[in-house]
């Protein structure tokens, strides 16, 4: 089977945009990757029902989103929304409500956008956080690193510079309402989240920390509630790491997380009701940086990206234990930072 995976990329040295790639499974390996988008910096992106592409952009200074409509298989522009400062650094749809989300690193703003008939992008909502930040040296500003939706369709959003989780509701037409507030430890830098198929525990990164802590959800109320903590680094590594991606299993039993630094990924297996984790692997990226990852449709492989190598690394893994095990390394990618299976 053929798998398609789009790669979004920064484009400050040689990448011109966003890249398309090829997994054969039945090789096990991935193809030649070719320029499929060209954009400026389209470091992460995502795909409606529909096929239509959603990317991060910057024009002429400004940052914002980008939206275009997917015609047999060519992407063809259909506008873009900016604004003045940096531009977002994460992508999420709400299908049924026809929204599409972005967090604004830099400015620390979770911004909302309509997706009209005709296919054209409308801002509709912005919300600034201005809660204490914390004490690393990171955390100079609030810094919105993630914005996708909960179970229950909620939106969470992750703040690395005010170590904070925030919920909201979203209304019909693109409106933030903010419903709680989960205060991490100081320093944990939140910047992404998964839940668990049971929609009842998630799965944050703590990028500052290099931590997993597993959160309890209530549904009731979208408030999260700290069950456990735990190194995605080996006993005595005291170099620099910063926590990157994190995934989970179809099936809830892995959760894989990447560091930044050590270059590698950390397997986690979870409890049966997925109320704790226990570390059981590492593994190197065979690269420098690897910003994200993914496991493709099936569960039995996983594509990690190595921002400052330009490689991407082919895993097989094993769906019974969640062990990886490298296939295949060195695949060029210029600046990836994104990989998206489509």
């Amino acid at each position: 089977m053929l798998e398609q995976i789009l790669l979004g990329t920064y484009t400050r040295r040689v990448s011109k945009g966003i890249y398309q790639i090829i997994l054969d499974t039945e090789k096990e390996m991935l193809l030649e990757a070719a320029l499929l988008v060209e954009e400026n910096s389209p470091t992460y992106l995502a795909l409606n029902q529909k096929g239509d592409l959603f990317n991060v952009t910057s024009v002429d200074g400004e940052g914002g989103m980008a939206a275009y409509t997917n015609n047999n298989g060519q992407f063809e522009l259909i506008n873009k929304v900016t604004e003045a400062g940096a531009p977002p650094c994460y992508v999420a749809i709400d299908e049924e409500k026809q929204l599409v989300f972005g967090a604004n690193y830099h400015q620390g703003i979770v911004h909302v956008y309509r997706i009209l008939t005709d296919g054209r992008l409308e801002h509709t909502d912005k919300i600034i956080h201005d809660e204490a930040t914390g004490p690393h040296e990171n955390q100079d500003n609030a810094h919105v690193h993630y914005t996708d939706l909960t179970p229950d369709r909620r939106l969470a959003v992750c703040d690395l510079g005010t170590d904070r989780v925030y919920t909201y509701d979203v209304s019909e037409e693109g409106k933030l309402s903010e419903v709680a507030q989960y205060i991490a430890e100081p320093g944990t830098g939140p910047r992404h989240l998964v839940f668990h198929p049971n929609n009842q525990y998630a799965y944050l990164f703590g990028e500052l920390d290099s931590t997993v802590t597993v959160l309890s959800y209530n549904a009731l109320d979208g408030s999260f509630e700290q069950v456990q903590k735990v190194s995605t680094l080996p006993d005595g590594f005291n170099e620099f790491n910063g926590g990157a991606a994190i995934r989970i299993s179809a099936d809830g039993r892995f959760v894989y997380a990447s560091n930044r630094g050590h270059d590698s990924i950390a397997v986690f297996a979870t409890a049966i009701d997925g109320s704790n984790v226990e570390r059981i692997q590492l593994i190197s990226t065979e690269g420098e940086i690897p910003r994200d990852f993914d496991l493709d449709p099936s569960g039995k492989f996983v594509v990690a990206a190595n921002q400052n190598t330009d490689n991407l690394t082919l895993y097989r893994r094993d769906e019974k234990t969640g062990l990886l095990e490298m296939i295949q390394k060195d695949v060029y990618a210029p600046e990836c930072v994104c990989v998206y299976f489509k």
